[in-house]
This record gives C-alpha cells, sequence and structure tokens, in this order.
C-alpha cells in the first residue's frame, strides 16, 4: 500500500513525531508501506542513520513493524490514541461491542453507604474484607489463593505485567483469533505476538508447543469463555496444556478469566498444580459495569512482588473508594441472584444463535461465553450484507493473527426470536454474496 502522506522532520524525533501524527490522524492506515530509509533521507537532507533511529523508535512503541523485505510499516494495531472500533451506524442493532446486557447490571452503591475507612489507604493498599471476598470466591475453582492483588481492569494487570516480565522485541503467545485489546496491547509495548490456534476447547497444544520453541516467555490465554470463539477448556485439555507448560517452566502464564462468573461452564484453571510463574486474572466488567475498572489476581509470589512494586511507583494502590464499592456488590444476594440470572440468559441467547445458524447450515463456535464465531470466506462481504439488514456485526480481522477469516456476534442482548431473524439475515447474505464457509 503506498503513502500519500508527506513525512517531515530533520531529526529522529520530529521524524517519527511526524509519522506518529499521521498515523494517529488516519492519514496513514494500518499497512501502510513507509519509505525505504535511503530514501526518506535523501527526501529530507538528512542522514540515512536518523531515519532508521526514527523508525527504531516506531518500532519500539508499536507504530510501526519491520517485514524484512516488505520494508516498514504502519502497525496492524498502531499504539496511538486514534485506534478505535468502527463506530456504530445511526439505526443498527449493535452486536460488535460485545458488552453485557444493561438489564442485568445492578445498580452502584451510593457515595453515602461507603465507610470512612474506605477514604484511606493507610492501613493498607487493599481492604482486607475484599481480599477475603476474592479468596472465596476464586478457592472453589480451585485456583490457589496465598498471594492475591488488585490492578485497575485486567487489561492494566497483563500490560503491567508484561511490561515488567519482558522487553521489546520478546514474543508473546497469543490466542489466534483472540481478544483484539490484548493483541493491541502487546503490539504497543514493542512485543511480538506469536499466533496459537485455538478451537472449541481453547488453546490446541501442538500450537503452544511451537509458539514456546519460537521463543515465547509469557503465554496470554482463556481458560473459558474465550473472546472471539468462545472455546473453554475441557479437562483432557488443560492437562495436556499444563504438560506442554511444565517443558518450559520459566514462561509466564497469564490466565485471563474475564467473564467467570457469567460463563455457564466449570473453570479448568492451569494454575491448580502450577510450579513455575502463573497469574489468574478476573474482572467485574461483564458482571458489574465496565465503569468499575477494578480486577483482581491470584499468582505466584514473585509475580506479586513485581506487579504491586511497578503498581506502587504509578498510581500506587487501587482507589478504596472503589474497592468497598466492588466488595458491597460481590457481598450483595440480590446482586449475586442478578448475576445468576444473567449466566443462564446469555447461555440461552448464545446457544439459540448457535442452533438457529447451524440449522440453516451456517457453522459456528460458541461453546462458552458471550460471543459466537462464525467463519465465513469474505469479512467485508457479510459485515456489509448483514449491515442492509440493520445488523452491526464485527469483522474478525481486529482479531486475527493469521486465523481464517470470521466475524464475531455479541449475544448478550439478542433475545432467542432476534437470533430467528439474524440466522436467516445470515443465511440470504451468504446466498447474496456467495461466500463460502471455511471450518
Amino acid at each position: 500500500m503506498a503513502i500519500h502522506y508527506g513525512i517531515s522532520g530533520t531529526s529522529a524525533r520530529t521524524i517519527s513525531a511526524s509519522v506518529e501524527r499521521g498515523v494517529a490522524e488516519g492519514a496513514l492506515a494500518p499497512g501502510a508501506a513507509l519509505p525505504p530509509v535511503r530514501r526518506l533521507a535523501d527526501e529530507l537532507g538528512v542522514s540515512p542513520g536518523t531515519v532508521a533511529t526514527a523508525y527504531k523508535e516506531l518500532r519500539a512503541r508499536g507504530i510501526v513493524v519491520t517485514r524484512g523485505r516488505g520494508g516498514t510499516v504502519v502497525a496492524p494495531a498502531p499504539a496511538v490514541a486514534s485506534r478505535r472500533p468502527p463506530k456504530v451506524p445511526p439505526g443498527l442493532r449493535d452486536l460488535a461491542g460485545g458488552h453485557p446486557d444493561p438489564a442485568f447490571l445492578p445498580a452502584l452503591v451510593p457515595p453515602s453507604r461507603l465507610s470512612s475507612g474506605a477514604r484511606s489507604h493507610r492501613s493498607a493498599p487493599r481492604l482486607p474484607g475484599l481480599e477475603e471476598a476474592v479468596r472465596g470466591w476464586l478457592r472453589p475453582d480451585g485456583v490457589p489463593v496465598e498471594h492475591v492483588t488488585f490492578a485497575h481492569g485486567a487489561l492494566d494487570l497483563v500490560g503491567r505485567l508484561l511490561s515488567v516480565e519482558l522487553r521489546p522485541g520478546d514474543a508473546v503467545a497469543m490466542e489466534d483469533p483472540g481478544y483484539h485489546h490484548l493483541l493491541d496491547l502487546v503490539t504497543a509495548l514493542g512485543l511480538r505476538g506469536v499466533p496459537v490456534a485455538v478451537d472449541d476447547e481453547g488453546m490446541r497444544p501442538d500450537a503452544l508447543r511451537q509458539a514456546l520453541r519460537a521463543g515465547a516467555r509469557a503465554v496470554v490465554c482463556s481458560p473459558r469463555g474465550q473472546n472471539p470463539y468462545g472455546g473453554c477448556f475441557s479437562a483432557r485439555r488443560r492437562d495436556a496444556l499444563a504438560a506442554v507448560l511444565r517443558e518450559e517452566p520459566d514462561v509466564l502464564v497469564v490466565e485471563n478469566d474475564h467473564a467467570s462468573a457469567v460463563t455457564d461452564v466449570p473453570l479448568r484453571t492451569l494454575t491448580a498444580d502450577a510450579g513455575g510463574r502463573w497469574v489468574h486474572v478476573r474482572t467485574v466488567s461483564k458482571f458489574l459495569g465496565a465503569d468499575l475498572r477494578w480486577a483482581a489476581a491470584a499468582c505466584d509470589a514473585t509475580t506479586l512482588a513485581r506487579h504491586d512494586g511497578r503498581l506502587l511507583l504509578t498510581s500506587g494502590w487501587v482507589s478504596h473508594l472503589l474497592q468497598e464499592t466492588v466488595l458491597g456488590l460481590l457481598t450483595d444476594d440480590g446482586t449475586r441472584a442478578l448475576v445468576s440470572r444473567a449466566r443462564e440468559t446469555y447461555a440461552e441467547r448464545r446457544t439459540a444463535l448457535v442452533w438457529e445458524l447451524g440449522a440453516r447450515g451456517l457453522p459456528a463456535h460458541g461453546v462458552s461465553g458471550m460471543n459466537v464465531w462464525v467463519p465465513v470466506a469474505d469479512e467485508s462481504a457479510v459485515v456489509n450484507g448483514l449491515r442492509s439488514y440493520g445488523w452491526w456485526v464485527a469483522a474478525g480481522a481486529r482479531f486475527r493473527l493469521s486465523a481464517r477469516p470470521g466475524v464475531r456476534i455479541s449475544v448478550a442482548a439478542l433475545e432467542p426470536a432476534d437470533a430467528v431473524r439474524l440466522a436467516s439475515d445470515f443465511a440470504a447474505v451468504l446466498g447474496e454474496s456467495e461466500a463460502t464457509y471455511g471450518g
């Protein structure tokens, strides 16, 4: 893809700033090729070393990538503020966002009900009551709970750990297809995402072994409710993955149980017999609300020390006001009942859509969680075709590294009657576009 944007600057700093500005403003799209070093140096009247330094800085910050003889191009998910999902066109039913159904989110605790102890951090960075609630939440699922900590959401915790544990250029084994924000985060940290194929049982052991042999120093995986594919670990798959990981005991294993409380399958955790480096992460965004930027984690002692040490140097601690709000909701009987209904409803809605698609000969994946992944031959044709029927779904490109094309459908707010209509419209779109399905 040729560029039509005038890069300017006379120093490495100003040249890199010019490129970043072009990316942020949309003038340099993902995949756009930057000029070769010597050519741009001649155009700007600077040395090739100056341009090479600028490109190196852009690579380290996840804005561009180098593809050998393919040259330097804008990253598929450039780490700039303009990186956002497409806006939902007016009048369309949004099934792309992945948000929980607002009908199943509890009302937040009014500030007047918070205790005075929540307004001071002097006693401890974590409220003891919330620590115990977290242990009571994790322990029944077999997660070791000797060491727990908190963060400002799952991405915040994962990003902090990867930045502490790894260095720019290091490789991370990532689910493929996988959660797009995690894929973007790895790129933004200057790390390399190594694709690990998934199926209905989660990460495939053979693909994970290949990624580890390729040098991956960390693994990020979802034990259930995998986004976007919907897979979950079976007992046999968990055991097979654990056997692979035992071959590389120094690799950090990040287990992201992002939709835990509203996932309708049991947790089969890799941490139960973990002897190396590991962390199990849970957030509350999917069942208490996205505005509660809070996550809990259990981990080994070394990981705890490194995470909390870096947290101390940045925000210091997670707000005690936030912690007490979360504690109040986690221990509230009404909230628990609401979460239970959400879990049952999401399972019904997901199952209904998978069944309706299958009844029309359209294979779909979604054995757990809040999403359904439908393999397609042409993502754009399907997304645009469904748009003409009033549906807005997510093209799979944002979720893929090397996986085959598909679309993701969020089912959290999709009633069974709507699933019938969507499946019919999906079949019509494929008939109109003559798209073919892969396995």
